[in-house]
């Protein structure tokens, strides 16, 4: 199972790095790290900011940001709903939303704000946000989505 997760999240990186979006890194976040927590109500996105800047991956962060571009679904293995979100530092993040385990968010269109709880990967184009969905095995945090008021676990 984890070679499976190891191949999708591979295969998103690889797909996102033909993706044509900014990288930029301008300005500064606002607000504070995020762990395991629940939904919060801060857009914290400096762990991501951080991260990008460092070239780390494997990070547990929380953020929220304005969703500026829907992809098609990555259907190779497990699906996952993939769209890119513009952080208020204008790092753009790809979100790759395992919607074998949770519940695809339907309603979302570009420009839409949406918070999110997952695991960074490190890509040269922003990075790649997955694990935004529970663990049924219970050996990874879970992971969310919140949109429009409603949670996507």
């Amino acid at each position: 199972m984890n070679k499976l997760l190891l191949i999708a999240a591979l295969a998103v990186a690889a797909f996102f790095s033909f993706v044509s979006v900014p990288d930029t890194h301008d300005q500064p976040a606002t607000a504070a790290r995020s762990g395991m927590s629940a939904p919060a109500a801060d857009s914290g996105n400096t762990a991501i900011d951080e991260a990008f800047s460092s070239r780390r991956g494997n990070q547990q962060v929380e953020g929220q940001g304005a969703v500026v571009k829907l992809l098609a679904d990555d259907n190779n293995g497990s699906r996952h709903q993939r769209f890119i979100v513009r952080l208020e530092s204008g790092l753009t993040v790809l979100i790759a939303h395992n919607i074998d385990l949770a519940p695809r968010v339907d309603a979302l269109r570009a420009g839409d704000v949406i918070a999110f709880s997952g695991e960074y990967e490190w890509t040269s184009k922003g990075g790649v946000i997955h694990w935004t969905h529970h663990d049924p095995q219970v050996r990874h945090p879970d992971g969310w989505l919140r949109h429009a008021g409603r949670l996507y676990q």
